[in-house]
């Protein structure tokens, strides 16, 4: 099949113009372009030809979807994460039929990389299945040195504009769009406050999260990072056990207590984008005076992770891509649900008390090669917010996109692209 003859529907992306640019580069491939679009803010990120409206009803779509991909005779399906429920329902259709599906993601390895896979994502990765041999296996015959992970964000201001513009058209629009459902179990107009009142109040967040890791870094106390997810969160939501946040913090607060030694402390740091939804400080409070902790956790709003994990004992999270940040570092890690990074060279599978009392250190060795084979494969250098980030996503990603194999197997076969070196792109 030559790029000519490829025809790409794309749904949902992210906030922002992303998708619009990934479809401009498509058609000047050769391919035909579709966006369907499902509210007013998708109608806006997509100013071009080739938006599709669906504004029915949200049990009709499953119908609708195998009509567009018949009558335009899709050979592509591309997605950014592939959970919420028009996603997941598309990609069925979609792989009966022989389609390719692109999934895009965040990159596993934050900040300065995108996730771009094939079938799925996070739980539904190909990775869950490769084991680490497989993976220093393909890597053989690649001798390259590659970047340390950042400890920064590259387009954090950007993405916070763009989510709060998004939801606001979103919220303008609801009577063209009325069957609009978002995946989420807040309003349309809940979540445009939201991200409006986080992006106002980023300059006061950033003075409280200066205090409270000013008190942490010269405090003294040997500390355990537990690295917090948003609760809404497919990756939280759809890959772990856990029903709230809540109930992950209770697990490690309560581990804390047992097994760590006393002059021992906890901090926990929330997701750089937690925007209140989820009362985490009235919980934390709760929580640590239930098990006698007051005096002994700390909670972080957000931030950079850097500064707290190259001071840290260990770290703890659900299944937060950050949690690469510490296998970095030759922390050692305890996860809980399905992560792409979940495996037994580096990862712990103590119990919470045994973890805090004695953690059990990652084979670092190991994990280098993982990260290694990450860098080669699904993890391109780029964003979705910012202007820099889109440009240098393109450069490779369409290439990989247009490709016959998926990045591992490209890998594998030795028919891998030259990856671009890392430049700060945010």
């Amino acid at each position: 099949m030559t790029d000519k003859d490829r025809r790409f529907l794309l749904l949902q992306g992210p906030h922002g113009p992303w998708f619009h640019r990934l479809g401009t580069h498509l058609r000047a491939a050769g391919a035909k372009v579709w966006r369907v679009g499902f509210n007013l803010g998708d109608r806006l990120f997509w100013p071009g030809p080739g938006y599709i409206a669906f504004d029915g009803d949200h049990d009709t779509w499953p119908d609708t979807c195998d009509d567009l991909l018949t009558r335009h005779q899709i050979t592509d399906l591309v997605l950014y994460g592939d959970t919420r429920p028009i996603h997941a329902r598309a990609a069925a259709l979609a792989r009966a039929r022989g389609i390719t599906v692109h999934v895009f993601e965040e990159g596993y390895l934050r900040p300065y990389w995108v996730t771009y896979e094939r079938d799925g994502a996070n739980g539904h990765s190909r990775l869950m299945s490769l084991s680490v041999l497989e993976m220093q296996s393909a890597l053989a015959t690649v001798d390259l040195d590659l970047p340390d992970t950042p400890g920064t964000w590259g387009d954090m201001r950007q993405h916070m504009f763009w989510g709060a513009l998004y939801h606001g058209c979103v919220a303008l629009g609801l009577r063209a769009y009325r069957n609009f459902r978002p995946h989420r179990a807040l309003t349309v107009g809940q979540e445009f406050v939201l991200y409006l009142k986080r992006f106002l109040l980023m300059p006061l967040h950033r003075l409280e999260r200066s205090i409270a890791t000013s008190r942490i870094r010269r405090g003294g106390f040997p500390y355990h990072l537990a690295i917090l997810q948003l609760e809404h969160d497919a990756s939280f939501r759809d890959h772990s056990s856990f029903s709230s946040m809540t109930e992950f913090l209770a697990l490690v607060m309560a581990g804390f207590a047992i097994g760590a030694p006393q002059h021992h402390h906890l901090v926990l740091k929330a997701h750089p984008l937690e925007d209140g939804r989820t009362p985490l400080r009235s919980e934390i409070r709760r929580l640590a005076a239930q098990h006698g902790l007051e005096n002994r956790v700390h909670f972080v709003r957000g931030g950079k992770l850097a500064q707290l994990l190259n001071d840290a004992r260990s770290a703890v999270t659900v299944n937060s891509t950050a949690g690469q940040q510490a296998l970095w570092r030759g922390l050692p890690l305890r996860s809980f649900g399905a992560a792409v990074y979940a495996k037994p060279e580096f990862v712990s599978l103590q119990p919470m008390d045994q973890f805090f009392a004695a953690p059990e250190r990652p084979d670092t060795r190991a994990y280098r090669d993982y990260r290694h084979f990450l860098l080669e494969t699904s993890q391109v250098v780029g964003g979705f917010y910012s202007v820099r980030g889109r440009r240098a996503l393109l450069r490779q990603v369409v290439d990989m996109m247009l490709a016959p194999e998926d990045p591992y197997q490209a890998l594998k076969s030795g028919t891998a692209a030259p990856r671009q070196q890392l430049r700060v792109v945010g």
